[in-house]
């Protein structure tokens, strides 16, 4: 008890004094702390063994009363494919490729700029079945927005380009830029008749300029791998484009399956 009153003086004297980082990482490390409630945070993750689900720094049953999810069926060894699309650079086709070699659907979270510059592609997801998600339209910092009306033209513009390129309506999943949010951010995606997204495995994919070996990307993705993850991918990353399709052999190989973001609810 007085490690834990410890622990929250000091979780308190860091926001005060605006150590932001500092205070995220406790958070991100301790979890429990619920997202501050209203406050804003980052989504984070703490990992145990190999192969068993993190913990978020919101626990699942928290995000499910906002219709916010970051981890599937824990008993069942499926996954669920995430791509976040802030831009083209010439690797989402391959991803495609890889997708439709293996029957698999995933889901792409697209911003303004990939609909503007990337129709044929948002085209193309959409009648391979992929399902196509709000990324908002700016990428902005969401956390920062708290007037409904503002938050809801980021959506809203999104939805509307997309309808224009596709002629069909967007499904409702919702991915917060950069994982920045707080609860009433939730709240206010639930309103609109969005479920959020979070991810319960990523990795450090999207420096177009530094990117990953495959060799490195396999030591993250193959180990920490667990029954319902939600996997975050970045559709600008060269190497995904190039391993994807052996990652989603190599994952079938360990007795996973791909499911779609719509089986959560």
């Amino acid at each position: 008890m007085k490690y834990k009153k410890t622990l929250l003086i000091l979780l308190l004297f860091l926001i005060m004094y605006g150590a932001g980082a500092g205070a995220a990482r406790i958070v991100e490390v301790f979890g429990g702390f619920g997202a501050l409630r209203g406050a804003t945070d980052n989504w984070g993750l703490g990992f145990g063994e190999e192969g068993t689900v993190p913990t978020g720094n919101v626990s699942a049953e928290e995000l499910a009363g906002e219709d916010a999810y970051y981890v599937g069926d824990t008993a069942e060894k499926v996954i669920y494919l995430t791509f976040d699309c802030g831009y083209e650079n010439g690797n989402t086709e391959k991803i495609l490729d890889a997708l439709k070699k293996h029957n698999v659907t995933g889901t792409f979270f697209v911003v303004g700029n990939f609909l503007e510059t990337a129709p044929e592609i948002v085209k193309r997801m959409a009648k391979e079945g992929h399902l196509v998600g709000n990324h908002t339209y700016h990428h902005p910092d969401m956390s920062k927005i708290g007037d409904p009306e503002s938050f809801g033209k980021e959506m809203g513009d999104v939805e509307k380009l997309y309808e224009e390129i596709t002629g069909e309506k967007m499904v409702k999943l919702y991915r917060p830029p950069q994982g920045k949010f707080n609860m009433e951010n939730l709240r206010m995606a639930k309103e609109l008749g969005y479920h959020t997204f979070f991810w319960s495995l990523a990795y450090v994919d999207w420096y177009q300029d530094d990117q990953p070996t495959p060799q490195e990307a396999y030591a993250k993705l193959l180990p920490r791998i667990h029954p319902g993850a939600v996997v975050l991918l970045h559709s600008t990353s060269s190497t995904n484009g190039q391993i994807l399709d052996e990652l989603l052999t190599k994952w079938e190989d360990m007795g996973y399956t791909f499911g779609s973001l719509l089986d959560f609810f």
